[in-house]
């Protein structure tokens, strides 16, 4: 072994120990592969916490798609009590004859109902007379005839309203439609 073969390491007891080239290539090696695992380890790690970040995020997804859900089904159930009101608002000479106070008072619990459905992200299909048909959102029940081209495939009258939570049509509105 000559001078550049050997190099010396402290010990604990402050003595030099000679190392070998061939030492040192292993030991420079076995830096190499631990480094390597490191990086192997690091990467792994850092998928990992990616896929979980992502399954944290569909786990969000999922709850809110389940609550939307919840929010059309109990929609739906409140569709009757919504259209009771449609109907009794509706019939104009019987509203009339009914005690002006309890009108009020009955108008104002609709509203009331109507606007905590609004805050829920519920808002009413409500097409005017003369509105363009959006199969989308109105259901053609009948249709009335029509020689006037202007009034083609528009409203000529809304039999039973529609609802929607967010974006989502949960009933369409009910409609006829003038044709020719």
């Amino acid at each position: 072994m000559n001078e550049d073969d050997v190099v010396f390491e402290a010990t604990e007891e402050g003595e030099g120990e000679a190392l070998s080239k061939d030492k040192i290539k292993k030991l420079r090696e076995d830096l190499k592969t631990a480094q390597a695992e490191k990086a192997d380890y690091l990467a792994s790690w850092q998928k990992e916490r990616a896929d979980f970040i992502n399954y944290k995020k569909g786990e969000d997804e999922r709850r809110k798609q389940i609550g939307e859900y919840a929010r059309e089904s109990f929609l739906e159930d409140l569709l009757p009590v919504l259209d009771g009101f449609d109907m009794a608002f509706g019939n104009t000479e019987a509203w009339e004859k009914v005690d002006k106070g309890w009108r009020s008072g009955i108008e104002y619990i609709h509203q009331q109902f109507v606007k905590v459905l609004e805050e829920n992200g519920i808002s009413q299909i409500a097409p005017n007379l003369g509105d363009t048909v959006d199969v989308s959102m109105h259901e053609v029940m009948d249709t009335m005839p029509t020689d006037d081209e202007v009034k083609e495939d528009t409203v000529s009258a809304v039999m039973q309203k529609g609802y929607k939570v967010k974006d989502r049509v949960v009933r369409p509105a009910r409609v006829k439609a003038w044709k020719k």
